[in-house]
């Protein structure tokens, strides 16, 4: 892989990895719907698509047609299937740098602010009234906890409202930060510190590489 394709692939994985490790760092919980969620996942792989899959299965007779314009095609068609994937999701909700029980208190009393007869079984809560029905369920990987819609009979308007009400509680939270974040923080500036110095070693391949992407 040259460097063009190698900071293409790899750039915006980086900078996720970074952003995502000075979250989990931080002292403050951060919450986030799956809207959000999906695109800032989609936007860090969408280098890995670019080099992989379009540039392996691109249809040549449109390339030879359209010429540059392919690659507004292809990245046009990426960007309607995350679309397409946000809209077919559940609705979730993403809570970074925080303990489960932590959330859990947190949660309760959010919960309890929207709608009065939410009602807990096991990790799943239930809020009959504002129509939101969810579990926890911990992703350690990635540090963060996500709260999963179980069931078709859900709400946006009661999602949102929690949505609201969970950043207001954890507002004045304080927490320690995890380990997570320092090794995603690692990987990322090691990403990003190994492409910075083949782009500066040698930045005639960055052009090349260019020049050669846009004549498919």
């Amino acid at each position: 892989m040259d460097t063009f394709s190698a900071c293409i692939a790899f750039g915006p994985l980086a900078i996720y990895l970074f952003l995502l490790g000075l979250v989990n760092l931080s002292r403050r919980p951060l919450v986030i719907n799956g809207t959000r969620e999906t695109l800032s996942l989609g936007l860090a792989l969408a280098g890995l698509v670019i080099v992989g899959p379009m540039q392996l299965f691109m249809p040549q007779e449109a390339a030879v047609r359209f010429g540059q314009l392919i690659w507004l095609l292809l990245v046009g068609f990426y960007v309607l299937s995350v679309t397409l994937l946000i809209l077919l999701s559940r609705p979730r909700l993403i809570v970074y740098n925080i303990s489960p029980d932590e959330l859990r208190m947190a949660l309760d009393a959010a919960a309890r602010r929207v709608d009065p007869d939410a009602a807990w079984t096991s990790t799943a809560l239930s809020l009959p009234t504002s129509r939101v029905h969810l579990h926890i369920e911990p992703f350690p990987p990635l540090g963060n906890i996500a709260l999963l819609a179980t069931g078709d009979d859900q709400s946006i308007g009661g999602w949102r409202r929690l949505e609201y009400a969970l950043r207001d509680t954890l507002r004045e939270t304080t927490v320690t930060p995890g380990a997570y974040g320092l090794w995603m923080l690692l990987i990322g500036a090691m990403m990003l510190a190994g492409l910075t110095f083949w782009v500066v070693d040698d930045p005639q391949t960055i052009a090349q590489g260019l020049e050669r992407m846009l004549s498919p």
